[in-house]
């Protein structure tokens, strides 16, 4: 089967739609880009400039300046950087691998589509998508820019919270995926390092790299969500739906009013012993005998 991935660059000058099939059998010339705006091939290549962070190198629009690494992971590496041409600052991420097999191709073209469609204060906001390479046989990078937020939860719930500051977190948490379920889509994967927050407390979701619509007749891998937000029906292999980001929601409330993880087993069994220990915690509390014994 073939896989389909389309790049739109909102670059005004680079406005070039590429589509490419497993196999990279098509190629896409940049004369077409300096025919379209008669601009000479130099031009166009002069658009990009390379910057190393770390132990990658970032080739970027000469637009994004002053680049910072601010985090990492599977997925990629994320860089702080000032956009000059909306004057403000944003995060750059660089996709790891996003062509080495299928499975990562995927996962880059659900992130780049979902993120183009959802549209929700409490969900990331991309801003611009675009590749240094000009043809799709190069086709190898892919760079989103989003905006810069101040901190992820990680760090957050390290702070002492008020009652009136978590509530105001989860509240907004629930809102961005009472709108992603609404647009039939589960996330699969929400854990602290993927919502971010600002100083004035504003949260959004990102990271839709696992992310799928709901009611699909594929069968969904138990192998998704980070090990301490899995749900037990997810844990063991069992079909499921909207609900386990409602768990992996419940285990980041408790790791926020905790202070630490809520189930921080490395193995199913672990898990399942620390799920029983808390469910029978919670039926002996005199709070659920007040409430459900009489």
């Amino acid at each position: 089967m073939s896989l389909h991935f389309l790049y739109y660059c909102s670059e005004p000058t680079l406005d070039v739609k590429i589509a490419f099939c497993q196999g990279f059998d098509k190629q896409v010339d940049v004369s077409y880009i300096a025919k379209r705006y008669n601009m000479s091939k130099s031009k166009v290549d002069n658009q990009f400039h390379s910057v190393e962070v770390g132990d990658s190198t970032f080739t970027v629009l000469k637009r994004y300046q002053n680049l910072k690494p601010i985090g990492s992971g599977a997925q990629g590496i994320v860089c702080a950087a000032y956009d000059a041409v909306l004057d403000r600052n944003v995060a750059i991420k660089k996709l790891s691998r996003p062509f080495q097999n299928q499975t990562h191709a995927k996962r880059a073209y659900r992130e780049l589509v979902l993120m183009k469609c959802v549209n929700h204060k409490n969900i990331i906001s991309l801003l611009n998508v675009f590749t240094p390479q000009k043809t799709l046989e190069e086709f190898q990078d892919v760079y989103l820019v989003m905006e810069l937020m101040d901190a992820n939860l990680c760090q957050v719930i390290q702070m002492e919270l008020d009652h009136e500051r978590m509530s105001y977190l989860l509240y907004q948490m629930l809102c961005g995926i009472k709108h992603l379920h609404s647009a039939g889509i589960i996330h699969r994967d929400l854990k602290p390092s993927n919502i971010v927050v600002k100083s004035d407390c504003t949260l959004k979701i990102l990271d839709f790299g696992l992310a799928r619509t709901a009611g699909t007749s594929f069968m969904m891998t138990p192998y998704v969500v980070t090990r301490y937000y899995r749900a037990p029906e997810v844990i063991l292999g069992m079909g499921y739906k909207e609900n386990v980001d409602m768990w992996s929601v419940g285990c980041i409330m408790g790791e926020m009013i905790k202070g630490a993880v809520l189930f921080p087993g490395t193995d199913r069994i672990l898990l399942s012993s620390q799920w029983s220990l808390w469910v029978s915690f919670s039926i002996n509390s005199p709070l659920f005998q007040r409430q459900h014994c009489g």
